[in-house]
């Protein structure tokens, strides 16, 4: 009976400490086997992924990098392509005076009302009209006749913007500038159809043309004191 109590004890112990090593060795199987699957990049090209120590497929490195989730790369050629699309707009312009024309038609109506304060703000419109024509597109000899017709505009308009109250000192300015926009639709052309006008009263009939967008003849240069005044020279 005392052998049986005895060899008991001892089974019970081995099967303890059998136990107990096999806990011990769990966490190292365990640690072995997460160790064997995880994912690792190449440091130059962290979408290519694989096991640790194989070659990247793109440049041959080894993958050394823990793979920690979405490639950073992707979003910065995303960023790249939006960047680029935004800037496209300004680069396609094209040279046009369709603006300064129409500013141009602005100051005309301003005028014809004597409306000097309005004829200062619409000048200072022209003068920048004037200056943001993209001239990039057309050739040497029609950029140097731009900015020699332009320069000589930009001067006029300036005088009639910076003279709000003196409509007269606007309007003889705004004779010379009248000869400039009729030298720019001359050489570069315009979409719209213009008409030539003149008046033989102004300036002793030197210098009273301007150009306008209707057929009805309405005087800028003496507004309501004699607004039927003058006649279509020619249509543009």
């Amino acid at each position: 009976m005392k052998n049986i109590i005895l060899s008991s004890i001892a089974c019970a112990f081995l099967f303890t400490a059998c136990n107990q090593k096999n806990k011990q060795t769990e966490p190292i199987n365990s640690q072995t086997t997460n160790s064997s699957s995880a994912l690792y990049t190449c440091s130059m090209h962290p979408e290519i992924t694989g096991k640790k120590g194989e070659a990247c497929s793109k440049c041959g490195m080894e993958l050394t990098e823990p793979f920690t989730g979405a490639p950073a790369i992707e979003t910065k050629t995303a960023t790249v392509v939006a960047t680029e699309s935004e800037v496209q707009p300004v680069v396609s312009s094209t040279f046009s005076i369709e603006e300064i024309v129409n500013s141009y038609l602005k100051l005309k109506n301003s005028l014809i009302k004597d409306d000097s304060k309005g004829a200062a703000a619409v000048g200072k419109i022209v003068y920048t009209a004037l200056n943001s024509v993209n001239t990039s597109s057309v050739n040497a000899k029609l950029k140097a006749e731009y900015l020699e017709i332009a320069n000589d505009a930009k001067e006029h308009a300036e005088h009639i913007g910076n003279n709000a109250g003196k409509i007269d000192h606007q309007r003889e300015h705004f004779a010379m500038l009248s000869k400039d926009i009729n030298d720019l639709i001359a050489t570069f052309g315009t979409k719209q159809k213009l008409y030539q006008d003149y008046c033989p009263m102004y300036d002793e009939g030197k210098s009273g043309y301007w150009i306008s967008e209707t057929k009805e003849i309405k005087n800028p240069y003496y507004g309501a004191n004699m607004l039927t005044c003058g006649s279509i020279k020619k249509t543009l």
